[in-house]
């Protein structure tokens, strides 16, 4: 009977799921941020691969973040 009340009162296992809900609230936080980041990056280094006149399509102009 003990046992089953200590089991009860244990908090360990709520404590690790709010740790793991906190973690992948984050890692969408980063996700979205980066997805956003990416895009305005890319439209900068467009910018300035056109204003140094490089050819577009080669591997150095052609970003991922573009894609």
């Amino acid at each position: 009977m003990n046992g089953i009340q200590r089991f009860l009162k244990d908090e360990e296992g709520a404590v690790a799921i709010e740790y793991a809900l906190l973690a992948a609230l984050i890692a969408i936080v980063i996700a979205v941020g980066a997805s956003l980041l990416g895009k305005q990056l890319c439209g900068f280094f467009t910018g300035i691969a056109t204003f140094l006149g490089a050819p577009t399509g080669t591997p150095p102009t052609t970003f991922a973040a573009c894609a």
